[in-house]
């Protein structure tokens, strides 16, 4: 950190401790698009920690929607969508204009000519940029990274009060941080769609298969000739069979029997 005679200044550990948030890393691992390379210059707080907490999960929402939605839904779902997110960010665009404005206006009013700087480090880095959604998204994060120090001098020269300098910054704050949730829950709601899709395929396969077992099983059974009548099998008890008499043996009497033995 670098020291002056009173004080001991930022020498760019306030972006190190903001960028360094797990929290803010968005998972960027299956956007594949190319990117348009541009570097950031914000020196508010909030402008810094609204773009390093929702630049690029915006942006990654987005491709979600835009690219791999585009795979499995309807075209007509996604142009909607997209359209909404651009409708959006024109109306947060005039909203954060019209602070600025405003700011402009009263600090003209009140020959206000010198606005407040910041004694941090500006955040200076290099992004990258893959839709003309994400664009307006960064450009709209950079307006109201211009509106703080207007609304933080107003306040410095007592033209606003604590109460009306906090709202009109909550106010653009939340502007900008709505379009980032606006984009996660559309992003939710294609995933969830497309699960839906990838649902109906596998119990449409099932359902396949399972014709498919059961012609099989059909085909198994023997067939018969045209005309030929198929062999049926009657299910009723069989008369029993009757069993034949046996025929007596003679009985030879014990004297008769000795008379044969004699006349042998």
């Amino acid at each position: 950190m670098s020291e002056s005679t009173l004080a001991v200044m930022d020498s760019g550990e306030a972006n190190r401790r903001i960028l360094s948030k797990d929290e803010y890393r968005a998972d960027f691992r299956r956007v594949e698009a190319a990117s348009l390379k541009r570097r950031t210059s914000l020196a508010s707080g909030e402008g810094k920690r609204i773009f390093a907490r929702c630049f690029y999960t915006f942006q990654a929402g987005m491709y979600f929607v835009s690219t791999l939605g585009r795979t499995k839904l309807p075209r007509e779902s996604i142009e909607q969508i997209e359209q909404a997110v651009r409708a959006k960010l024109e109306v947060a665009a005039k909203e954060v204009d019209k602070v600025i404005d405003s700011a402009e206006l009263l600090l003209k009013q009140n020959s206000i000519e010198v606005i407040a700087t910041y004694d941090t480090v500006p955040l200076e880095i290099e992004i990258g940029i893959t839709s003309a959604l994400g664009r307006r998204y960064f450009e709209l994060i950079h307006k109201l990274d211009q509106a703080m120090p207007l609304i933080q001098t107003l306040e410095i020269e007592e033209v606003i009060n604590e109460k009306a300098a906090e709202h009109q910054r909550s106010n653009c704050k939340r502007i900008v941080l709505s379009l980032s949730s606006t984009v996660r829950n559309f992003s939710s709601g294609v995933r969830r769609r497309m699960n839906e899709e990838d649902a109906k395929r596998v119990d449409g396969g099932d359902r396949s298969q399972a014709r498919a077992s059961s012609e099989g099983a059909a085909s198994d059974l023997p067939a018969y000739a045209d005309g030929a009548e198929e062999p049926r099998i009657n299910l009723s008890p069989a008369e029993p069979t009757p069993t034949p008499t046996p025929t007596p043996t003679p009985t030879v009497a014990s004297d008769t029997l000795a008379e044969v033995v004699r006349a042998a």
